[in-house]
């Protein structure tokens, strides 16, 4: 097979050079009666690798809707579905490549956010059990003062966990007006920058998601704390300056 190729090689560098010696007009006519005259069109086109219309290599495809772009790949699949590979129609969606692309790139930014929120979420647990702790500390003598008046524990750490609560549900609320209030703007400025309008909403449902999470970690936190305070002995909260 190398020394066919090598003899093809060595034949067609010897036509170039015979060529431009200014060959004999009869041996190239000759040539072409032999091999070039009485051929047809078709047959010609076809030596010289031109590819036939009838049987083009690849379809371009537009749509002016999704709804058309899914019926159009459906009926693609639909013909498939009963042919045999060499027989398959192969395509290519490139609206939904670059749409899978851009939900990726939302789905990895909607990963490190929640991340951002749950270390927050953390922190804030963390704080809340600090400020409940520091409140029991400076509220010692007023412990000791409800239980040398009858206060059982149960009703010690009720109290506390009833300020924890008050705390969480302050918070959520405080935090879903302002979502609130921040989506307004937030939706005109994307309005006057890209046309879309609507685009940030919160939902009655997520409100009402994000207030019980808020009060649920702030009871968690104050467990704790409210636990401590119930367990103090009243005489000695009751000698505490």
């Amino acid at each position: 097979e190398g020394r066919e190729i090598g003899d093809e090689v060595a034949m067609a560098e010897a036509l170039d050079t015979w060529l431009e010696n200014t060959p004999d007009r009869e041996i190239l006519l000759s040539a072409y009666r032999i091999y070039v005259d009485g051929a047809a069109f078709e047959e010609n086109m076809t030596n010289f690798g031109a590819a036939s219309y009838d049987a083009p290599a690849a379809i371009s495809l537009y749509t002016d809707s999704f709804e058309n772009k899914e019926a159009v790949s459906a009926c693609i699949d639909r013909y498939n579905a009963d042919k045999d590979e060499a027989n398959q129609i192969t395509y290519t969606d490139y609206v939904a490549l670059l749409t899978s692309s851009v939900t990726s790139i939302i789905d990895v930014i909607s990963y490190v956010l929640i991340a951002f929120v749950a270390v927050s979420l953390v922190v804030s647990c963390i704080m809340i059990g600090i400020i409940t702790h520091i409140s029991v500390l400076e509220r010692t003598k007023e412990i000791g003062v409800l239980r040398s008046l009858g206060a059982r524990k149960r009703d010690i750490k009720n109290l506390f966990k009833a300020e924890t609560f008050i705390i969480g549900l302050g918070a959520g609320l405080f935090g879903v007006v302002v979502t609130y209030i921040l989506s307004i703007f937030i939706n005109i400025v994307l309005g006057v920058l890209t046309g879309i309008r609507g685009l940030a909403a919160l939902s009655p449902v997520a409100a009402l998601v994000m207030v019980c999470v808020s009060v649920v970690l702030t009871l968690i936190s104050g467990l704790i704390p409210a636990s401590s305070a119930a367990k103090k002995d009243p005489v000695i909260a009751l000698r505490t300056e």
